[in-house]
């Protein structure tokens, strides 16, 4: 290579590299994304060590980029066999019965994890006195209401999700759904629309915690944002 190429070639990989450094990776955050190839793994509004010591580094990387990518990629895949466009992930999911279960595993991992990334956040954020009512109105107290989540998520045999949802009637409830199933779903015997989720698959906590299901839901509470809970108690 010339010297004046090299000297051009150089200074273009500079600028690049530069340009690389200023973006934020984790700036925008879209529960659904799609684009012409599919769906997309949504970008998290944090960094993957942003919420330690609560939840780790480690565990955030891989549950991210690699369960939730799988989830995204497996879906896109299902639905290529699939007659009709589908771009709503919500509408798949409360016609889940009408796909089959390669879709119904996907679909629902790729709305689940995109729900949980929302609901937490590094900054300390305090329950709002519109949640504080709710829970109180439904439970007794928000204490009372953290204690029957927690006795709630600890029920989960083996795979799945502890859910508070708000039925048709209105009223707040909590309950479980297998593996990657969700209230949305038409299939699912628990029904109404997601207010607040944890995941207690074991890769959501079992490098930090291992078989510790109840430190893992003890420590969650320190990054839950409250603001999005109440966001998604208002659009209910």
């Amino acid at each position: 290579m010339k010297r004046r190429s090299f000297i051009k070639t150089s200074a273009l990989a500079t600028a690049g590299i530069s340009l690389l450094g200023n973006l934020n990776p984790f700036k925008s955050y879209g529960a659904t994304p799609v684009d012409a190839a599919g769906f997309t793994l949504p970008k998290l509004p944090y960094s993957y060590g942003s919420l330690e010591p609560f939840v780790d580094e480690l565990t955030m990387t891989i549950h991210h980029s690699k369960h939730h990518a799988a989830y995204v990629t497996n879906l896109n895949k299902a639905l290529e066999s699939v007659v009709g466009k589908h771009s709503d992930l919500e509408e798949i999911c409360r016609n889940i019965s009408t796909f089959n279960n390669a879709v119904r595993n996907n679909a629902g991992g790729h709305y689940n994890h995109s729900f949980f990334w929302s609901l937490m956040t590094p900054k300390s954020v305090e329950m709002g006195a519109l949640v504080n009512k709710a829970l109180t109105d439904s439970f007794g107290s928000a204490e009372q209401f953290k204690a029957e989540f927690r006795k709630t998520a600890l029920s989960v045999f083996g795979s799945g999700w502890v859910w508070l949802i708000q039925d048709e009637t209105g009223k707040l409830k909590l309950g479980t759904t297998p593996n990657q199933d969700n209230p949305l779903m038409d299939i699912s015997p628990l029904k109404g629309r997601p207010i607040l989720a944890l995941d207690v698959w074991e890769h959501a906590y079992y490098l930090k915690h291992q078989n510790k299901r109840a430190d893992y839901i003890d420590g969650w509470w320190q990054v839950v944002n409250w603001k999005q809970v109440e966001t998604n108690l208002n659009k209910a």
